[in-house]
């Protein structure tokens, strides 16, 4: 099982890489001969500031959102190796493990999708 979740793991994080890259790349190619300006904040648009509304608008090819995408999926890497060992542990019927792990996931999905 430590395999399933360390291989888990390292395709999370290469994935999360990749879309990061491609992101990231795109917006180099659109903006990137602008001179930065970091005077002044200017925070994200509604549009990047929840995980739905960043998967709708990555789906458009918006090269912010999709670099957005990648970092939420590096943020999901460690949530996906939880409810995997969520899974062990039903199969293993160990019931306090099942409980803690539960409450555990239930915190980071209320933290990922319903905060903020």
């Amino acid at each position: 099982m430590e395999q399933v979740v360390g291989r888990l793991l390292q395709a999370g994080v290469l994935i999360a890489a990749a879309v990061v890259a491609v992101g990231g790349a795109m917006l180099l190619a659109r903006d990137g001969h602008e001179i930065a300006d970091f005077s002044v904040f200017r925070g994200e648009s509604s549009l990047l500031r929840s995980v739905g509304a960043i998967a709708r608008t990555a789906f458009t090819g918006d090269a912010r959102a999709i670099t957005q995408a990648g970092i939420v999926l590096l943020i999901a890497t460690p949530v996906a190796r939880v409810a995997l060992t969520l899974v062990a542990f039903v199969v293993q019927r160990d019931r306090l493990y099942v409980g803690l792990t539960t409450i555990v996931l239930a915190l980071l999905l209320y933290g990922l999708f319903w905060v903020g």
